[in-house]
């Protein structure tokens, strides 16, 4: 079973601000849509509350120490990272991939897990309250790459890649 983070983040490593992405980048969303249908996604308690509402096609797996969070209808709780990939190991089936969407938390403790990063890097500078642990260059190499010029729907210019673990 392959674990797969999935984030987008700034030149400075950002992922977040005040709760929210600060940039707006429609074919992001449709590509996170796309690589995560039919997945078991993985989020923190933020990240769920962020986006506020279940991701449909996908079983939606939210980590929190709180037992008594009130999730969206359709979520599953667990308390830990560990209880979650458990858990999205039975849900991914056939899919072969479990894909963990953020906080920072969680790919602070799921970097170290993860075989494959779906990683857009927002090719600015931007402020922000919440951040991507630092990659160590030695342990992934690069899949593919595509770059996305700046135009009338994104703000900024972006680009996408797949980096997988280096194996020893």
């Amino acid at each position: 079973m392959t674990l797969a983070l999935v984030v987008a983040m700034t030149q400075n490593r950002v992922i977040g601000r005040a709760n929210t992405m600060p940039w707006h980048l429609p074919s992001e969303l449709q590509f996170f849509k796309q690589i995560t249908l039919g997945k078991p996604i993985i989020m923190g308690r933020k990240t769920h509350q962020s986006i506020g509402r279940v991701l449909p096609g996908r079983q939606n797996i939210v980590v929190s120490r709180n037992a008594d969070l009130q999730l969206a209808p359709g979520c599953i709780l667990v308390a830990s990272l560990e209880d979650a990939l458990r858990t999205a190991r039975l849900a991914a089936g056939s899919t072969g991939e479990i894909m963990l969407i953020g906080g920072a938390e969680l790919y602070r403790q799921g970097l170290p897990l993860a075989d494959r990063i779906y990683l857009t890097r927002v090719e600015a500078e931007i402020e922000g309250d919440t951040f991507f642990p630092e990659l160590p260059a030695a342990q992934w190499h690069e899949v593919w790459r595509e770059s996305f010029p700046a135009d009338d729907r994104h703000a900024y210019p972006h680009t996408r890649c797949l980096l997988e673990r280096t194996t020893a």
